[in-house]
């Protein structure tokens, strides 16, 4: 059996963003238009206000930081690669 490399960050890596209505700093990866990546630590877990309201139950993610993401990415500042 062959184990193939996971590469998939070498071709769109993690970027920094910041949410437009909180602050909190997350790591994004676009993968399509269609695939978003986020990487949260805890500093931006406590930052979140939508994700702070959701306490301990299912977080089913910030509706702040999804539009934040689709504008940087409107924007250029978020690398999209192109799709095949």
């Amino acid at each position: 059996m062959t184990i193939r490399p996971d590469d998939r960050l070498l071709d769109a890596p993690m970027q920094p963003l910041t949410c437009r209505r909180c602050g909190a700093g997350v790591e994004v990866r676009k993968a399509s238009w269609h695939q978003t990546s986020v990487q949260w630590n805890a500093e931006a877990a406590g930052t979140c206000q939508e994700r702070r309201t959701a306490g301990a139950g299912v977080f089913p993610g910030c509706a702040a930081l999804r539009e934040s993401i689709v504008q940087a990415a409107l924007d250029g500042e978020i690398a999209v690669p192109e799709e095949s």
